[in-house]
């Protein structure tokens, strides 16, 4: 079995997964000998670019410190994209091959949830979605991306309740009104595909869209139940293996699909737990990438998905032959570019804020042009 330690009949919430899965000396790895010194290590490496009075700050010290002793807190998104990760843990790999404590914070609010929790360093690296993470950079999120992690693109759906008279995206203007959009929340993937989605359509964003935050797949689910004639004509974009089960189950009704013409996921973290744990971070990512390669070869990988997320075993299997995992500490700055255009094309970015690709990834990361 591919994820021998998980018990995949409990419901995998963080805190408990991150709980089950690691083991119970995970938190108290190193010596205090050596956290002191990995973080006179790191301060003298932020030396040349701290201000003055920070270069010898106890409160800094301290702080990174406290960094180096707790688990690296990873977000992402309670999705089948990141099976490797949980399937690592479940199998001790972090620990084991990469002496990394990994703690799994999941996040059903989607990317734009994740850019909060980094900007408040509540976790350190968040699997996120490539469009979402490059417009918060632009907004002063004091993080940066470090890698790639799925290479191929996403396919969003766009969907309706299924007893909407609307058929396709289209109607959802077909009395000339703005089309009404639910969204986790703003500058999340379900807010920035819808306007990328509407100004390919020829329709002007500030015109024809209007949006209504829910929160996230549940908060939509709930507007489209509870609101009534209203929710007819309401859509929602989100990955559609992810809404299938919704849509086979006769709760939505796809009237659209959106792929994005970049790679779906990244890996960002914040800037200070690049200063205090960048190799940790790299680690980790080598194990997932590793890890993936696993599944790939193990004959139950399609069984073990199905099960760990609810999915049609069919579904599963055309899912996995249009991924690639790569968990690469590194990107290419000329897709930046081009996710960046477009943002600024849609107006989600001003072109005038635009800032090289270089100063969105970190010193870890290599362009892969």
């Amino acid at each position: 079995m591919v994820c021998a330690a998980l018990d995949l009949t409990e419901a995998t919430t963080t805190r408990k997964l991150s709980a089950k899965l690691l083991p119970t000396n995970l938190r108290a790895s190193r010596s205090e000998l050596e956290l002191l010194v990995a973080s006179v290590v790191v301060v003298a490496q932020l030396g040349h670019r701290c201000h003055p009075r920070m270069r010898h700050s106890p409160a800094l010290s301290r702080r990174l410190m406290s960094a180096a002793k707790r688990p690296l807190r990873v977000g992402g998104v309670p999705e089948h994209f990141n099976t490797p990760w949980h399937t690592a843990a479940a199998n001790g790999r972090f620990q084991r091959e990469a002496g990394v404590a990994v703690e799994w914070v999941e996040f059903p609010g989607g990317t734009g949830a994740m850019t909060k929790a980094l900007r408040d360093e509540s976790i350190d690296v968040a699997i996120l979605l490539t469009e979402g993470i490059v417009a918060d950079l632009h907004r002063g999120n004091p993080s940066k991306i470090v890698g790639t992690y799925v290479g191929t693109p996403l396919t969003w759906g766009v969907h309706v309740p299924a007893g909407s008279p609307v058929r396709d995206v289209e109607g959802l203007r077909a009395d000339g009104a703005p089309a009404r959009y639910a969204v986790s929340r703003m500058g999340s993937g379900s807010h920035l595909m819808a306007v990328v989605d509407a100004r390919s359509r020829g329709w002007d964003p500030a015109t024809a869209l209007e949006f209504e935050i829910v929160g996230g797949l549940d908060g939509c689910r709930a507007a489209f139940r509870d609101g009534g004639a209203a929710a007819h004509r309401l859509a929602f974009m989100w990955e559609k293996f992810t809404t299938k089960p919704y849509v086979d189950g006769g709760e939505f009704a796809r009237i659209g699909e959106c792929v994005t013409p970049w790679p779906c996921f990244l890996v960002a973290a914040s800037d200070a737990a690049l200063a205090a744990q960048g190799d940790a971070i790299v680690a980790a990512l080598r194990v997932v990438r590793e890890e993936a390669a696993r599944l790939r070869k193990a004959p139950d990988l399609v069984a073990v998905i199905s099960k760990m997320y609810g999915l049609a075993e069919a579904d599963v299997a055309e899912w996995l032959g249009t991924v690639a995992w790569e968990s690469e500490p590194a990107v290419s700055h000329a897709m930046l570019a081009r996710v960046m255009e477009t943002l600024a094309d849609v107006g989600v970015l001003e072109r005038a804020d635009l800032v090289p690709p270089s100063a969105l990834v970190s010193a870890l990361t290599r362009n892969l042009d």
